[in-house]
């Protein structure tokens, strides 16, 4: 499996757009780029081959590749950023799809989707959220590009804007929820599409336990969610545990810094 990431050379907290984000809250930076490279090493000594974006001053949020946008096949949807300060990675990152030949399509205006963050896969399902950053209408035109049917998940707490934020797919059958994140028909529904729903407590969930990373069955947490880890490790996955706080003060984890091509 081959995924994108972006060193996190120009990684800072440049401006608030997410309730986790205080430019008071100064990165280091030094830190940011071991974890980073944690992640980096974790990934590629579990299979995956790693394509790298090469990072830009003046785009701190670049890092998080997640949010580029869906890539299906040789099929690459674009993001379009609801807040303008990450406009600028939009250029930058349709850049480097078109020289890796990939068809590249973007959500029209004046709607805005975010990428992976709101669009994930499970087994032969699609799920997206939206409310904070993606609208219904792009995932409806997402949906319509991939000729697919989608499930359409309403997020209701700020500080899980994203989907990936609050639902994490381990594999066909499991995933990670935080059940406060959705609206009640929304979980609902997930209750009834997904096989094996894991509850995450609100004390993981704000470690971002469900911006997880699985491989096969490897799978990667932040540190700090026992909770969580002896469930998924209940399911027969070897969990691995590193440090993401760095990224948490952008509202980022694992599953944040990796775009699965």
């Amino acid at each position: 499996m081959k995924y994108l990431m972006c060193p996190p050379a120009y990684y800072e907290v440049a401006y608030e757009i997410n309730p986790w984000m205080h430019v008071a809250q100064k990165v280091d930076k030094i830190l940011a780029e071991k974890q980073w490279r944690a992640l980096y090493d974790w990934m590629t000594a579990a299979g995956a081959q790693i394509e790298l974006l090469e990072p830009i001053p003046g785009l701190p949020d670049l890092v998080f590749t997640a949010n580029a946008g869906l890539v299906h096949g040789e099929r690459f949807i674009k993001s379009r950023f609801r807040h303008r300060q990450r406009r600028h990675e939009e250029i930058r990152i349709e850049r480097w799809f078109r020289a890796q030949n990939y068809d590249v399509t973007t959500v029209p205006e004046p709607y805005f989707f975010e990428g992976e963050g709101d669009a994930l896969t499970m087994g032969s399902e699609l799920y997206a959220g939206y409310h904070f950053r993606s609208d219904l209408e792009a995932l409806d035109f997402v949906a319509g590009v991939l000729k697919r049917d989608y499930c359409a998940l309403e997020l209701k707490d700020k500080r899980f804007y994203h989907l990936d934020t609050c639902f994490a797919p381990l594999d066909a059958k499991s995933a990670l929820i935080f059940a406060p994140a959705f609206e009640p028909y929304a979980y609902l529904t997930l209750l009834e599409m997904v096989e094996d729903p894991i509850a995450v407590p609100e004390n993981e969930a704000l470690r971002f336990a469900c911006n997880a990373v699985s491989l096969g069955k490897k799978a990667l947490l932040p540190s700090g969610c026992p909770q969580t880890r002896a469930a998924v490790e209940k399911r027969g996955f070897e969990v691995s545990e590193l440090d993401f706080s760095e990224f948490l003060k952008s509202g980022g984890g694992a599953k944040c810094l990796v775009l699965k091509l």
